[in-house]
């Protein structure tokens, strides 16, 4: 049986194709043109430093461990500088930024909260108790990263379980069982702030302002499977993640498990965030910041909004460590770079798309 169509209805068709098109076609090249920022960006970072080496000795060195050449044959300062120190680095502050960025992203769509970030459950709080508790009692023979690890994990596993209610977890119920443990776990950190000597409070206070002081190879082979595969899961996700954002009874009508999607998405968004954490300490706005700026350039839809949260996560940390290790002689914590970077942020957020943005 053949339907008939009007020559308007016709072309109203045709128009509405080409602008969708266009918008996609549109969209896909703002990714592609934040791919070759981000390839700028980190170019720029392996030059900076407050050791000059010039641009042929770097390229020199990358292609040499690249191609499996004569590593021997290269200067041992310009190796060390390039490939143990600077390289690591750039790799896990784009991780690391990347990680939180679409671990915030999901974190709101979930919550249907513009102002929500990855630290609401309390990763960052249970965390820093498990780096503080380690440093403090070094006698406990753990990592400082497995312990952060554990005890983040931890405080998101307590929170979700107290939310849990006949089978469901209410979003509302979520957020405050959340506060209430990064709440209890900040007074832990206190309390080992208050027994712990100079140099363990120092350690502490160091730690819990972030940084990439000690990024080694190893970090980048242990955070790198698990930052490429909730990227991909999460980015496979996206149409969900869409659905989510209407709401739990929307999200029924249209086939989805609100309550099984909710507990993935959220459980991969913690990993990278306690994962993240727990290598380099707490740091902050990049989760809140960073999905935002992607919704304004890219709009709503999470299929695009992830993969720019991704890269401009990891740009944005660039950025902010490069920043923190050349701006004086001695090294500026990385969290105190992103916050004051985040906070005037925020401000224009506020003051320019407030009204869109938080109703």
């Amino acid at each position: 049986m053949t339907t008939s169509i009007s020559l308007k209805d016709f072309l109203s068709t045709l128009d509405h194709e080409r602008s969708y098109n266009f918008s996609e076609l549109r969209k896909m090249f703002i990714l592609m043109m934040l791919g070759i920022v981000l390839i700028a960006m980190v170019s720029i970072a392996v030059v900076m430093g407050n050791y000059y080496i010039s641009i042929t000795d770097i390229i020199h060195t990358i292609m040499t461990h690249l191609t499996f050449g004569d590593i021997s044959a290269l200067p041992s300062q310009h190796n060390m500088i390039i490939w143990d120190l600077r390289i690591p680095r750039i790799l896990l502050s784009f991780l690391v930024g990347g990680s939180l960025a679409i671990a915030g992203t999901v974190y709101q769509n979930v919550f249907r909260n513009p102002l929500v970030e990855p630290y609401i459950l309390g990763a960052s709080s249970g965390a820093a108790f498990g780096a503080a508790l380690v440093i403090v009692y070094p006698i406990i023979g753990v990592s400082i990263q497995l312990s952060a690890f554990f005890f983040g994990a931890l405080a998101v596993t307590i929170a979700y379980l107290l939310a849990r209610v006949q089978g469901e977890t209410p979003i509302f119920t979520l957020v405050l069982a959340g506060v209430i443990i990064g709440s209890i776990f900040t007074a832990f950190v206190s309390l080992l702030k208050y027994l712990s000597d100079d140099s363990a409070l120092r350690e502490i206070v160091f730690w819990l302002m972030g940084g990439f002081y000690y990024a080694t190879w190893n970090d980048i082979i242990l955070l790198a499977p698990i930052a490429v595969a909730g990227f991909l899961i999460l980015l496979a996700m996206g149409w969900k993640l869409n659905i989510l954002s209407m709401g739990d009874e929307e999200a029924r009508a249209l086939g989805v498990n609100p309550e099984r999607s909710k507990f993935i998405a959220i459980a991969i968004a913690t990993a990278l965030t306690a994962f993240s954490v727990s290598l380099v300490g707490i740091i902050a706005w990049v989760g809140l910041m960073m999905p935002h700026a992607s919704r304004i350039l890219l709009g709503p839809d999470n299929r695009y909004v992830i993969p720019a949260s991704f890269m401009m996560g990891g740009m944005y940390v660039i950025v902010s460590d490069t920043l923190a290790r050349t701006l004086i002689s001695s090294e500026i914590p990385v969290g105190i770079i992103t916050s004051v970077l985040g906070a005037p942020y925020l401000c224009y957020l506020l003051r320019s798309k407030g009204r869109g943005m938080f109703g």
